[in-house]
């Protein structure tokens, strides 16, 4: 098992990617802390995975919130070896060009998908150091190398995500902390059902022609990614920023 006996946190842990990561880092032989704001979603998780999953409801956009969770984490299992930076929102309806959008909204964006990540960080990064090292897995998307029109916010926080990780892997290397990033797209979860899929306007079969494995992502795919990089395999890997998008940022828009 590659994660045995190893602590990690999940945060949007509660549906799509973050709950398959769950899944598959408890039975890689992780025990898991599940950071979802959903708690009904975050119990239904913690609870399928049985004794080695905790939940803590967590808002990840309150930075008090995330240091009592990762207060919770410290008494609960003593340590941390791996940090998964998972939840993110997608308001594709509410995001906008930097010229049209509500400030409010875009504060709200870039807190869950940006500021969550320093929160997180910032707990979770000491209690590697105490435990000799450990492992950081952070979610950007393919927003973050092609950008998305008229999505401002989300791709903001993306790119901000992706100098983060890189930041991060230079500065904490010497104390055997590795800091990746994974940008994902097109993966099927709750919140691209959401955001595409029920807006009338989306056409899918023209999105999944542009994507060269012409598929949908699944959770898995990327939950896979994620424990290849908090295992033992990607053991000289730090500072990497890993496209899990079946090739579409690649594609020629032509």
């Amino acid at each position: 098992m590659r994660l045995k006996d190893r602590v990690c946190a999940i945060t949007g842990a509660g549906s799509g990617i973050g709950a398959a990561a769950a899944r598959i880092f408890a039975r890689e032989g992780a025990r898991v802390a599940l950071l979802e704001v959903n708690a009904e979603a975050g119990r239904q998780v913690a609870d399928e995975i049985g004794d080695a999953a905790v939940f803590i409801e967590t808002d990840v956009a309150d930075a008090a919130a995330v240091a009592a969770a990762f207060g919770q984490i410290s008494t609960d299992f003593g340590r941390l070896d791996g940090l998964y930076n998972n939840a993110s929102v997608f308001w594709g309806e509410r995001d906008a060009k930097v010229t049209d959008i509500d400030l409010d909204v875009y504060s709200q964006i870039v807190a869950i998908n940006q500021h969550s990540v320093v929160y997180c960080c910032r707990q979770a990064i000491p209690m590697m150091i105490d435990a000799g090292g450990g492992t950081i897995v952070n979610t950007a998307s393919s927003a973050a190398i092609s950008g998305i029109p008229g999505c401002t916010a989300y791709t903001a926080a993306k790119g901000a995500t992706v100098a983060l990780t890189r930041a991060m892997a230079v500065e904490y290397a010497p104390q055997k902390v590795r800091v990746n990033c994974i940008a994902p797209a097109g993966i099927y979860t709750p919140m691209i059902r959401e955001s595409n899929l029920d807006d009338p306007s989306f056409n899918e079969e023209a999105f999944l022609k542009r994507t060269p494995l012409r598929r949908w992502g699944q959770p898995e795919d990327i939950a896979n990614t994620a424990l290849f990089l908090t295992s033992d395999d990607s053991a000289y890997i730090t500072g990497a920023i890993i496209t899990a998008d079946g090739a579409i940022t690649i594609m020629p828009a032509f």
